[in-house]
């Protein structure tokens, strides 16, 4: 890790939900984790706040982690707020005066304002150093993401442009890499010639949450396998790095995702739905179509499977399913690595009918390797035995990762202006699919867990991950 340096962040789009329930929080917990660290924190949107109401929003966001200490409290004395337009080139020269040191400008704020607020960025000489940090979605298809991805670089170098996926904070990713190549027993065994097949898991309870007017247009495919779980599936199965360091990582993590394909080059083996009237949890909810701000016309989809395919030595041949979805029975991360039946079992064995497996769940962190072996009573009987074991949960919140990565100049955790590209050309296809029409939108009822007709396999939930 770098040593702590002086640093400005400044927020644009600080008075939304997304700065005052994350960011501030994880700016909050870093402080109180760092207490050596000083960083100015500039607010900037287009409300007009007072310093007592701007020092109150930022207090509440910091106690809402119960983050204390001396940096927290030196931050929180010395924070401003200024009242701007930040598609102003005027504006943001403003804002860029008041950093004391070297910025790092974190829009939270819609894509489409921040592509205009990086159009005036781009006429202005920025101070040394200076560093972005951008949330999903980056672009709306391959060719805007590139167009993206041109426009930053006439601002900073790739280097100091953090492309942000909270989703696999810097503890997740060293836990899959610890797992995967720290292990004679386990990396041998994760390739074509031993995994039947794989599924990257991440359902949801919660359901659209008035955020209809982003997701209405993104739907779960966009806003999840798109951009987090493809990044999480590079993870798991990319070549082993020869540095931890950002660019060896995300080299590797790039070699795999040029390597993805949809199953068979077939977007019609993908599947989508939306969620009907149902109860989650004992909340009931409407059908997505009859929630506010959602238009039913755009038949957005709130449940997603896509089948890939990793088209190189060691996993051409191999489905990884990734799905995603929104007001269902259980909350679950997981990645599930089923493995091929032994080539051979003695006929005297009676054997339960279910493969080897590895679970591997995200936030809480932890595995487990599920086998046959001989348990009591028959010894001729083969019993199901699970192994577990907890993953080190890291001492920050994902935006804490987050930040401290950006602060520090440290891009490990972002997503690389190519690896953006990727992702959208990885689901091009099924996104034109769906559109066209080709691909029934299916419903399931909330609290379920999704259409019944769909296959479950090992998607099942277990009792450690409901």
């Amino acid at each position: 890790m770098a040593d702590p340096r002086p640093s400005s962040l400044l927020i644009l789009g600080a008075s939304g939900d997304l700065a005052s329930r994350l960011l501030m929080p994880g700016l909050g917990m870093l402080l109180a984790h760092e207490p050596e660290r000083r960083v100015q924190l500039i607010g900037s949107g287009v409300e007009d706040l007072s310093p007592a109401e701007w020092k109150a929003r930022v207090k509440a966001s910091f106690d809402s982690e119960g983050a204390k200490g001396p940096a927290v409290t030196a931050t929180l004395k010395a924070t401003t707020y200024i009242q701007a337009d930040v598609t102003a080139k005027a504006d943001l020269e403003r804002l860029l005066e008041a950093c004391t040191d070297t910025p790092a400008i974190y829009f939270a704020l819609p894509p489409a304002i921040s592509e205009k607020a990086c159009r005036q960025l781009a006429k202005i000489d920025l101070p040394p150093k200076t560093s972005l940090a951008l949330e999903k979605p980056f672009g709306t298809d391959e060719a805007s993401a590139k167009k993206l991805n041109a426009l930053l670089l006439t601002i900073v170098p790739e280097s100091r442009i953090h492309r942000v996926d909270h989703f696999l904070g810097r503890s997740t990713v060293l836990n899959l890499l610890g797992l995967r190549f720290a292990n004679r027993l386990i990396e041998p065994m994760l390739s074509n010639r031993d995994v039947e097949s794989i599924e990257i898991v991440y359902d949801e309870q919660l359901a659209l949450e008035n955020r209809a007017r982003y997701y209405d247009h993104a739907g779960a495919l966009v806003d999840m396998i798109q951009s987090h779980l493809l990044q999480v599936m590079a993870v798991l199965v990319m070549e082993a790095p020869a540095t931890l360091k950002a660019e060896d990582l995300r080299d590797q993590k790039q070699l795999a995702l040029r390597a993805t394909h949809v199953w068979g080059d077939d977007p019609s083996t993908s599947r989508r739905a939306r969620y009907s009237a149902g109860s989650v949890d004992g909340r009931k909810l409407p059908a997505y179509a009859d929630e506010d701000g959602v238009d039913p016309a755009l038949e957005t989809e709130t449940l997603a499977e896509l089948v890939v395919e990793v088209r190189n030595l060691r996993w051409a041949g191999v489905p990884i399913l990734l799905r995603s979805g929104k007001a269902l029975a259980s909350h679950r991360r997981e990645i599930i690595v089923t493995f091929k039946a032994p080539s051979h079992v003695p006929p005297e064995f009676r054997r339960l009918k279910t493969a080897d497996r590895l679970r591997i769940c995200i936030a809480p962190d932890e595995m487990s390797l599920e086998l046959n072996v001989n348990g009591p009573g028959d010894p001729f009987v083969i019993d199901r035995a699970t192994l577990r074991a907890d993953f080190n949960a890291g001492d920050l919140p994902a935006y804490g990762e987050v930040l401290q990565g950006i602060l520090d100049g440290d891009a490990t955790l972002s997503v690389r202006g190519d690896a953006a590209v990727e992702g959208w050309r990885i689901v091009a296809p099924v996104l034109k699919a769906w559109r066209a029409g080709t691909v029934p939108l299916d419903e399931y009822p909330a609290g379920s867990d999704g259409p019944r007709a769909w296959p479950r396999g090992a998607t099942e939930a277990t009792p450690a991950t409901r």
